[in-house]
C-alpha cells in the first residue's frame, strides 16, 4: 500500500550540515554523515540533501562526500547541487545514489531534464524548484540559493517538467524555509492541480500537525522538512528527530 513519505531534508555547506532562515544565514548544526547514521536508526522513509554552495559557486558536485553519504546511507537517498551534465548525473548513480535532484541547469536546459531520465530513468529524475511569492500575487522560480530571479512561473514548468520525463516534482517555498509557522497551501495546492507525478512539498514545516494538515489534504505526497527534524524545543536545540511508528500512523489517519 502507497503511503506518503516524510523527508528529512539536508542542507550542506563547507562539507557541514546547516540549516537557513529564507534562504539566508547559513547555521552550522552538525556533521552530515552523523545524521545519516542517526536517521538509519530511525527508520526514515527517504532522505534528501542538498549541497546549497556546489551551483551557488559554480561548483564540480562533491563525489568523495556524495560516496561517503550513499555508503552510510540504510534509506533512498537523494542528492542535489551542481549538477549539470548527463556524466555528472551517471557517476553520481553509480556512487549508490537513488535520486537526484535538478534545479537550476534544467530551468537553464530544459531538456537536460530528458536527457538523464533516458540514461538513467524517470523515476530517478527530480527536479527543484525554489518559488517565492511575487510582490502582486503569484510566484516566481528562483536560483542561485534564492538570490537569482528567473522570471518562470513554478505551475507551468512543473507542467513542462513533467512532460520532459521528471519522475518527480519538489517545491520549495523560499518565504517559509526556515520559519517553522506551515506550509504554502496555496502554492502546494496549484502544483498538484496541474500534475499528476509525485510531488514532495518542503518549506515551513514547524510541527507534526504541519505535515497532517498536508497529508490530510492531498494524501500520498512527500512531505519535507528541515527545521523540524534537525532542531528541538522553543531554543531550537540541535537534536535530530524523526516520527516513531505512532506518530507517522496518526499522520496517515484521517
Amino acid at each position: 500500500m502507497l503511503r506518503p513519505r516524510i523527508i528529512p531534508s539536508l542542507l550542506i555547506q563547507d562539507k557541514g550540515l546547516v540549516k537557513t532562515v529564507n534562504f539566508k544565514n547559513p547555521k552550522y548544526v552538525g556533521d552530515p554523515i552523523n545524521a545519516v547514521k542517526i536517521f538509519n536508526e530511525k527508520a526514515v522513509d527517504e532522505l534528501a540533501v542538498f549541497d546549497i554552495d556546489a551551483t551557488a559557486k559554480g561548483l564540480e558536485p562533491d563525489y568523495t562526500l556524495i560516496e561517503r553519504l550513499a555508503n552510510q546511507s540504510r534509506m533512498p537517498l537523494c542528492y542535489g547541487g551542481g549538477v549539470k551534465t548527463v556524466e555528472q548525473a551517471q557517476k553520481i548513480f553509480s556512487l549508490g545514489i537513488e535520486k537526484i535532484a535538478l534545479s537550476s541547469a534544467v530551468l537553464e536546459n530544459p531538456g537536460l531534464i530528458s536527457e538523464i531520465a533516458e540514461r538513467v530513468g524517470s523515476q530517478s529524475v527530480i527536479v527543484v524548484l525554489d518559488v517565492k511569492k511575487k510582490l502582486f500575487g503569484g510566484y516566481e522560480v528562483y536560483t542561485h540559493n534564492g538570490k537569482k530571479a528567473t522570471g518562470i512561473n513554478p505551475v507551468k514548468f512543473a507542467e513542462e517538467a513533467q512532460r520532459l520525463g521528471a519522475g518527480e516534482i519538489v517545491i520549495n517555498s523560499i518565504d517559509q524555509d526556515g520559519m517553522m509557522k506551515g506550509y504554502d497551501m496555496n502554492l502546494i495546492d496549484r502544483i498538484r492541480e496541474k500534475i499528476s507525478l509525485p510531488l514532495t512539498v518542503l518549506g515551513g514545516a514547524g510541527s507534526l500537525a504541519d505535515i497532517k494538515k498536508v497529508i490530510d489534504k492531498h494524501g500520498i505526497i512527500g512531505v519535507a522538512a528541515g527545521s523540524l527534524f534537525v532542531f528541538k524545543g522553543i531554543y531550537k536545540a540541535v537534536l535530530i528527530n524523526y516520527p516513531d511508528k505512532n506518530e507517522k500512523e496518526n499522520l496517515y489517519k484521517k
